[in-house]
């Protein structure tokens, strides 16, 4: 199934993080509209963002307004992946590119979101507008090649676990995402929009955003409400970011149209669908921006890291706060909740998440972490973005396993041996069980197994309880 773009007055927040001197406005002309900077809080590191270390990001969309004065010097690859030249003749790919890079404090135009961002710029949308999912994959697989450290994905299609018929499931989007988070590159995706699923609004995250690992944004307004065009999920929504009257750079090609409009090159004098842009494609950037900035400043952070600083600075969404529809704590509407940049750049001089430098393990066959006779290692289950780790081991007939998990009481971890024979988590049949232990919040689940038969085992550690998240050492032995 083809995918499709998720197109559809800044302030001063009061606390600065430690690593900021001083709180500058950017000179920007048109900054005052784009209300988004205040809300993200990203005003209050605007300063300290200039020495940050260069972050690659990557955008892959419709291409890029390689001439824009806007991006001189922020674009160091690109390539694309439907033929013909860079050029973008929609305006998406150059809107999201410049939310998140264009030059700040010039005094001209807009301010991006991330100045240390340097952009790897992939084209995938054909001439009809979608967006192959091969295509798609090659430009991950390429990005992530060039050294991109993020990758923003404003696209999606249809997630339907109820009707196959609508469900947009790709095997090759799945593996390429796979292969970036496996190289330490962050995968940011925007939760999609209801105008493409059968109704609106919609319960389920479009893929990309609905893949293990990939943070997927919804959209928010200015009141804080969360419009009905973006779609819910209470798994794989992560955060939410501003999405309803955007403004950002455009393709000059495309402003020239209306030449009475002053501000050639800007949203506000692009076509209809741009003037006062909506959708989750315009909030996917923003945590995109963050992430680079989170990557500026300590570039050794692993995906996971950077996403669990995200979710863990993010403003809870309440009705108190303007989102009528929201409940204390992680909602479908708006996952963790609102961006906030501020607090995560803060958060860092706090310590930082551990890292579980195996993922992504979250499944059987090439999908587990190869074991070969012995592990000792920390992990970490996520039930939102990795509620559950496999392990892979070869046993011959005869040969013992033992294995050791050990957590706190903030996550109820069950340990599971699976036989040879199971092709994928998915498709679990209580006789492929070989083990599995009696599981209970901090106390160490443990099994012990000899093989009948000759074959791959599979130790599946996954978390019992939803909602729980948090650390686990296991120990394994054969």
């Amino acid at each position: 199934m083809k995918r499709v773009l998720a197109a559809g007055a800044a302030a001063v927040a009061l606390a600065a993080p430690s690593t900021a001197v001083a709180v500058t406005l950017p000179n920007d002309p048109l900054a005052p509209r784009q209300w988004y900077l205040g809300r993200d809080r990203a005003l209050d590191i605007f300063d300290a963002a200039k020495q940050l270390f260069p972050v690659r990001v990557a955008v892959i969309d419709s291409g890029i307004d390689l001439g824009h004065p806007e991006l001189r010097g922020r674009i160091v690859k690109m390539k694309s992946f439907v033929g013909g030249t860079m050029a973008d003749e929609l305006g998406h790919g150059t809107f999201v590119a410049g939310e998140i890079a264009a030059i700040a404090d010039n005094g001209a135009g807009i301010a991006g979101l991330a100045p240390p961002a340097r952009l790897v710029i992939a084209k995938v949308v054909g001439p009809d507008g979608t967006i192959s999912p091969k295509a798609e994959a090659r430009a991950i697989r390429w990005a992530v090649r060039k050294r991109a450290r993020v990758i923003n994905l404003s696209f999606g299609s249809v997630r339907d676990p109820v009707n196959g018929v609508n469900d947009g499931y790709s095997s090759a989007e799945r593996r390429a995402i796979e292969f970036a988070v496996r190289r330490g590159v962050l995968v940011v995706a925007a939760a999609g929009n209801g105008n493409d699923a059968p109704t609106r609004p919609w319960p389920y995250a479009s893929y990309p955003a609905a893949f293990p690992h990939v943070l997927g944004v919804s959209a928010y307004g200015k009141s804080g409400r969360v419009p009905m065009f973006s779609n819910r999920d209470g798994q794989y929504v992560d955060l939410t970011a501003p999405g309803i009257d955007m403004v950002s750079l455009f393709p000059r090609s495309l402003t020239r149209s209306y030449p009475d409009c002053v501000d050639q090159g800007y949203s506000v004098c692009g076509t209809k669908e741009f003037r006062n842009a909506n959708g989750t494609s315009f909030s996917s950037p923003q945590v995109a921006a963050a992430a680079a900035l989170l990557l500026g400043d300590i570039p050794v952070l692993r995906p996971d890291q950077v996403s669990q600083i995200l979710r863990t600075a993010a403003d809870d969404a309440t009705p108190a706060n303007g989102c009528v529809d929201c409940t204390p704590g992680p909602d479908a509407l708006t996952g963790f909740g609102r961006l906030d940049v501020g607090t995560a750049m803060s958060a860092l001089g706090a310590g930082w998440p551990p890292a579980d430098r195996l993922e992504p393990n979250d499944d059987t066959g090439s999908h587990a972490a190869l074991v070969n006779r012995k592990l000792n290692v920390r992990a970490t289950l996520d039930w939102w973005e990795d509620p559950s780790d496999v392990y892979r081991v070869y046993l011959r007939r005869g040969q013992g396993i033992s294995a050791l998990v050990r957590s706190n009481a903030r996550i109820d971890a069950s340990l599971i041996l699976w036989k040879p024979g199971l092709r994928r988590l998915a498709d679990v049949r209580s006789d492929l069980r070989a083990r599995r232990s009696i599981h209970a919040p901090g106390v160490p689940e443990r099994i012990a197994y000899r093989s009948h038969k000759s074959g791959w085992y599979y130790v599946q550690v996954k978390l019992a309880r939803p909602g729980d998240q948090g650390p686990y050492r296991i120990r394994l032995a054969t």
